[in-house]
């Protein structure tokens, strides 16, 4: 686990500069450090950094960059191959001189070529150099659990794990994309390829960007859609094979994630997913597994009480930490500084502090991180079903609404009708919400109507007509690399922690499609067949309640301790300097929204939301801009 970054250009990066670059990462890699640029034909020169945060082979063996025995093959990586050990097997006739993954693919790519990638089961962000055909190939793994950012400059390409080492490059120029804030405003976060900068990006999820003569291409080696229909046409019908199949799958994943040669644990919030992985490391384990669990004072949120339970039962090593709001308040000035790029989803706060609780003990933990999406865990996915069903009685009221003598009429309806009403955008029907949202997120944004849309309106590309489903593979492309992944990379990372996601293997993924829906979502009951596994290990009365999650208290905050600084960034003669957001309508909405915790007269909603966002944004703009 590391941070890499680099660039091939024919502009002057000295050694200095690139080492400067690289150690902005320092969380990322604090145990070793490598930097070396090497001279290309035509006139170009390439880069290579890495951090090193030492998993396997502690040796100085696993530093990188990393070199073919021939010369040919350079290589900085991020992440972990896991199984390694088995694609070495085949590859005998090559001289290894380390026992680390990084040699693997090197000897990987000189027998394969760069389809090579299709035969690594981890999460990755690769970064090689081929001297004889004179490209460069950056790769993402496929579920996206790796970043990889890159910045095109004409004819020049700059790579990174992160924002701050393309921001510290020389002759990067900071140019705010406005028009992807609304879509931020709204979502939260900023999903790839597009980033808070102009001409930077992130590499999608099972990408390979190939980089020649000054151009890039990029291609997929793996996506949802393609890996859904594949799966589909070859379906499990007999549920007790189903629940096998998946099971024996879960159990190798987990076991390959438990390959370190570091301290590891598991992080244990008490729920389905990180109870079921935890009791199969635990079946894995000689010795008990250290778990990790954060707890809240205020009831309504505390779970530790039930990972306890969980713990005891399953005999771990438990470590549990009790924390108060100060100490997650105490983490917001840090978020700039750790998500480089704006990123609001404030369960980044408590994810931190677990994080840092399991890093006293462990260099790496297993998490349960997919769970929902795979196996339709989020109470969203009952409300998606719901609407499909109600979704032509909605479109006749939205028909009766657009006539002359009763337009008036729709501001009067429920707000569930009105919602279901207004749903009929084909690409976005499972993504349904308040419209006042989006309203005030392209408000916000000077020229907003430019924006791209907040919704993502690629519904209709999955070729899948129940909803249910559709929305779960929308969020296995959207919200799960974009936001949770991201978040816990972070999170962890700022603590030099490795997350490893059992759930998230490629057989896992790829066999959950061949499981019958119904399987999943089972006369009402979310992730049926995940659940049944869990119960084979845990009692049900253990595990059966419903899902709390992180609580962070953002109106308390935004209208109370954070207000003078959140007043601050909405003053008027800022916004009009700063010329990014329409200060009329920002510097109101936001005395608005702290005077009665709504965003204008008689709306009657919370708008902690977009004022967190707005926040989250002002605070990385101080830090960086």
């Amino acid at each position: 686990m590391c941070g890499i970054c680099g660039f091939v250009s024919k502009r002057e990066i000295k050694l200095a500069q690139l080492k400067e670059m690289n150690d902005t990462m320092y969380h990322r890699g604090p145990d070793d450090s490598g930097e070396e640029i090497y001279e290309l034909a035509g006139g170009y020169r390439a880069g290579f950094a890495q951090r090193r945060l030492a998993i396997m082979d502690l040796s100085a063996l696993g530093h990188q960059p990393m070199h073919s025995d021939n010369g040919r093959v350079s290589v900085v990586f991020n992440g972990e191959i896991y199984n390694f050990q088995d694609i070495r097997e085949e590859l005998s006739d090559y001289s290894f001189r380390s026992n680390c993954d990084t040699e693997v693919i090197i000897a990987a790519y000189l027998k394969w070529g760069i389809g090579c990638v299709g035969r690594f089961v981890g999460m990755y962000a690769i970064a090689l150099l081929d001297r004889e055909s004179g490209e460069v190939y950056l790769v993402r793994d496929r579920i996206g659990k790796k970043p990889m950012y890159y910045w095109l400059d004409g004819e020049n390409l700059v790579f990174a794990s992160e924002l701050k080492p393309i921001m510290t490059c020389p002759g990067f120029r900071k140019k705010i994309r406005k028009d992807i804030l609304s879509r931020y405003l709204y979502q939260q976060y900023i999903n790839a390829p597009e980033t808070i900068f102009e001409d930077v990006y992130k590499l999608e999820p099972g990408a390979v960007l190939t980089f020649s003569e000054g151009k890039a291409e990029t291609r997929k080696y793996w996506n949802i859609k393609e890996a859904y229909h594949r799966g589909k046409k070859n379906l499990v019908e007999d549920y007790a094979q189903a629940k096998s199949e998946l099971k024996e799958r879960l159990k190798k994943a987990t076991a390959y994630r438990m390959i370190s040669d570091v301290p590891l644990g598991a992080f244990l919030s008490g729920g389905y997913d990180s109870s079921l992985i935890t009791a199969i490391a635990q079946e894995h384990s000689r010795e008990p597994v250290k778990t990790f669990s954060i707890g809240f004072h205020e009831e309504k949120y505390n779970e530790a009480k039930y990972a306890k339970q969980v713990a005891d039962y399953l005999g771990t090593d438990h470590t549990e930490l009790y924390i108060d709001e100060k100490q997650m308040f105490d983490l917001v000035e840090s978020i700039p500084m750790y998500y480089d790029e704006p990123f609001a989803d404030s369960s980044q706060i408590p994810s931190m502090l677990v994080a840092a609780l399991a890093r006293e003990k462990v260099t790496v933990v297993l998490s349960g991180d997919g769970g929902d999406e795979f196996y339709c865990g989020y109470n969203i996915y009952e409300n998606v079903a719901q609407a499909q069903m109600l979704d032509v009685p909605g479109g006749i009221v939205h028909g009766i609404c657009s006539l002359p003598f009763m337009r008036g009429i729709k501001g009067k309806l429920p707000f569930r009708v009105r919602v279901i009403a207004e749903n009929r955008n084909k690409e976005t029907k499972t993504q349904f919400g308040a419209s006042n949202y989006i309203v005030r997120a392209k408000k916000m944004v000077r020229g907003g109507g430019q924006s791209l849309p907040c919704h993502y309106e690629i519904e209709s590309g999955y070729g899948e007509d129940r909803w249910q489903i559709r929305r779960m593979l929308l969020d296995m492309d959207t919200y799960l690399p974009g936001d949770i992944l991201c978040k816990v990379d972070r999170a962890s990372m700022k603590y030099s922690l490795e997350a490893r996601c059992p759930i998230l293997d490629k057989d896992v993924m790829e066999y959950s499609f061949r499981i019958p829906h119904g399987f999943k979502f089972h006369k009402g009951d979310k992730k049926h067949i995940l659940k049944d596994i869990a119960y084979d290990y845990i009692p049900k009365e253990l595990l059966d309640r419903p899902k709390v999650g992180f609580g962070v208290p953002l109106d308390k905050w935004l209208r109370g301790p954070l207000k003078e600084q959140l007043l601050a960034y909405s003053e008027k003669d800022y916004l009009e300097r700063q010329g990014i957001f329409d200060a009329e309508y920002v510097s109101g909405m936001i005395r608005d929204y702290i005077k009665t915790g709504d965003g204008g007269p008689a709306t009657g909603a919370n708008y902690s939301k977009l004022s967190w966002s707005f926040f989250i944004f002002e605070q990385w703009y101080q830090q960086y801009l």
